[in-house]
């Protein structure tokens, strides 16, 4: 009887789900998909949905977030799911929801815009309300059904906002204000200073300032790795011997490794913490994040030989592929919950640990002591009696892999996370670039990488055509933006200098000659070619800007290729964010070091295919930053700038002692 009770209340709740459906029903996104059955009558982002707010005279809700986003989730539970709320949208507006995986360039619109109005950054989900010609009125982002959080609730809010048709001076007032925020933040002001020593410890000082020297990283909270600001500031630290950009970058990478950002048990990056002191995060795993992480901490292993970094690369490559990757091709993101509980499959009890552990015949000392050491507390660290794992001792106890293996096997038994199924272009050549650049402390990455990129190139590239993402099992059908021709033309330029497959530098070269002529229009670049017209900005606070990921690659492609056009893209690109290189560089530190880049040149190393294989870890154990290599027919090491050359040498030790006193040479001069 309780059985048959269950089973009627199981149906009922499935009923509920699903008696509704809307126009979200036909597309490929899980985003869209598990707001399908909604009583909101949503639509996808389209023409559609805007020929019928005009022609029905109706405001325009825009709700843009993604599937593995929890306050996505939170409110769709509270009120996307409610009929009230439903029935004021439905009466009064058009609601559109957009997955920002998707269509990433219409998220830059309105996150630029949300900054330009509100003076701080925005998130997801972005709450955007419109006339029916697409004026804003009004930008939020999680917004309640009731009023709290600081802020009026949608119950409120709906019936405010519809009156606004009989006050339109009251609406004019409104949209006029939000008018004159876009394009607000682009800067104009050329950047005329030079780069110099002084000009790099200003913007180590200016990074300095958000450093938290105990916790490592960048400002309070939330807290993300920021993995371009790393990068620029190991750049210097190789340039000139900046031991504060040095120290500042290890720390932040010591620390997040040992905090609770990282995935003690399984390996791997969570997007961000709640907290400081890298503790308590969100528990969404992203593809781009983790790509990001890896070649920094190859990077710190090759400075320091501390088998640590390279183990946190290992294990954050392995994660990847053991959760996310399909056929060489790599998954987006996976949910913060599990079976309805947020972290649900990361979070352990104490006693049920501890005493599990016992019966299995381990000293209960040494259960305590590596329960400590992971920081497994029994008080709990997130709710009740419930912990995260984080590194909580300095020296190891004995039996922690042991501890550490049963972890492991209390995950098997629970659901991991929802993960997105949805291949992206860009993010998945963040990964291709990063276990290229691990195979120079594990040459079994090499392999990986160019089986990945081939299954990359041959699933997203149709004929002439670059698409940017596509559901797991489904054709590709949305053309590339920006970004996916920046992060691939950057993974292809990265296996050439690994492999030197000729293949590569000709695919990158196709890659960024095709960028310029879509992307690049009257001197500004866009992130997409259709008629959204977002410009490209040179924000790198969720993961690198794609604008200066491209700028770089043209770099080296110029260095490469001798393409000599474009240099002057660059310089002209670069005058763009002029003012923000000028005041603040440390809030587009990519964009710093591609300037750097720029001023200071890549070293060209050419000879024999032979000779550079041969010469491969002479050649990566060069401190100056900016190196390159490139097959040439030649008996000897030449080593050159982007128009002429400056030394040769039979021998790659003698040669690399006349590249280092060159340009240790040019950095006094500056």
């Amino acid at each position: 009887m309780r059985t048959l009770l269950l089973l009627c209340v199981a149906c009922v709740s499935l009923w509920a789900a699903y008696r509704h459906t809307n126009a979200l029903i036909d597309e490929d996104s899980p985003y869209l998909q598990q707001h399908a059955h909604n009583p909101v009558n949503w639509y996808p982002w389209g023409e559609a949905a805007f020929e019928k707010a005009r022609k029905e005279h109706k405001f325009i809700f825009l709700s843009i977030g993604y599937s593995t986003c929890h306050w996505c989730h939170e409110m769709e539970k509270e009120s996307f799911t409610d009929e009230t709320v439903a029935t004021l949208l439905n009466k009064d507006f058009v609601s559109i929801k957009v997955d920002r995986e998707e269509y990433p360039q219409i998220d830059k619109k309105y996150q630029q815009l949300y900054l330009s109005f509100w003076g701080k950054r925005g998130g997801w989900p972005l709450s955007v309300f419109m006339t029916p010609e697409g004026k804003v009125f009004h930008l939020g982002t999680y917004i309640p059904k009731e009023e709290g959080y600081g802020s009026k609730g949608l119950l409120q809010m709906l019936p405010a906002f519809a009156s606004l048709k009989q006050h339109p001076d009251r609406l004019k007032t409104l949209t006029d204000k939000y008018m004159a925020a876009t394009g607000k933040g682009i800067p104009q002001k050329l950047f005329k200073a030079p780069v110099t020593k002084g000009w790099m410890h200003a913007t180590v000082s200016a990074i300095a300032k958000t450093f938290d020297r105990k916790n490592g990283g960048f400002g309070t909270r939330p807290k993300f790795p920021e993995a371009s600001k790393i990068g620029l500031l190991l750049d210097i630290y190789r340039l000139n011997g900046n031991h504060t950009a040095y120290e500042m970058a290890k720390m932040t990478l010591d620390k997040m490794a040992l905090g609770g950002i990282y995935d003690q048990i399984g390996g791997g990056f969570f997007r961000y913490t709640t907290d400081a002191q890298w503790q308590s995060p969100h528990y969404e795993k992203m593809l781009y994040a983790n790509a990001e992480m890896i070649p920094l901490y190859v990077a710190m292993f090759e400075e320091t030989k501390h088998p640590f970094y390279k183990k946190v690369a290992a294990e954050t490559i392995a994660s990847m592929q053991i959760h996310y990757m399909r056929d060489g091709l790599y998954f987006s993101a996976s949910d913060a919950d599990s079976d309805g509980e947020e972290g649900g499959y990361f979070i352990y009890r104490y006693e049920a640990v501890k005493e599990a552990l016992i019966q299995k015949g381990m000293d209960a000392k040494r259960v305590e002591k590596a329960l400590a050491y992971l920081g497994i507390e029994e008080d709990g660290n997130v709710d009740g009696e419930l912990s995260h794992a984080h590194i909580a001792g300095t020296v190891k106890p004995a039996g922690l892999e042991k501890v550490k293996t049963y972890l492991r096997s209390l995950r098997e038994q629970r659901t991991f996370p929802f993960v997105d199924k949805k291949i992206i272009t860009a993010w998945n050549a963040m990964m291709v670039k990063a276990l290229f650049v691990a195979s120079k402390i594990d040459p079994a990455y090499l392999e990986d990488a160019q089986k990945s990129l081939s299954s990359l190139w041959k699933l997203m590239r149709r004929g002439d055509t670059l698409y940017h993402q596509v559901l797991w099992g489904k054709r590709p059908k949305q053309k590339a933006l920006l970004e996916d021709y920046a992060f691939l033309c950057d993974a292809c330029i990265e296996g050439y200098e690994r492999t030197f497959d000729p293949v590569y530098l000709k695919r990158a070269g196709t890659l960024g000659r095709e960028a310029v002529a879509t992307f690049y229009r009257k001197g500004r670049w866009y992130l997409s070619a259709d008629r959204v017209k977002t410009v490209a900005d040179f924000d790198d606070r969720y993961y690198t800007s794609p604008l200066s990921t491209m700028l770089a690659s043209l770099l080296k492609l110029a260095a490469l290729s001798e393409k000599m056009q474009y240099l002057k893209v660059v310089r002209e690109s670069i005058a763009q964010g002029g003012a923000v290189l000028q005041a603040h560089p440390e809030r587009a530190p990519k964009l710093a070091d591609v300037y750097l880049r720029l001023t200071y040149g890549d070293v060209i190393i050419h000879a024999d295919k032979t000779l550079l294989q041969n010469a491969r870890k002479a050649i990566d154990a060069i401190r100056y930053p900016f190196v390159l290599s490139k097959v040439e027919r030649s008996s000897e090491y030449l080593a050159c700038r982007i128009n002429s050359c400056f030394a040769h040498d039979g021998n790659i030790t003698a040669l690399i002692e006349k590249i280092e006193k060159a340009v240790r040479q040019y950095a006094d001069d500056e």
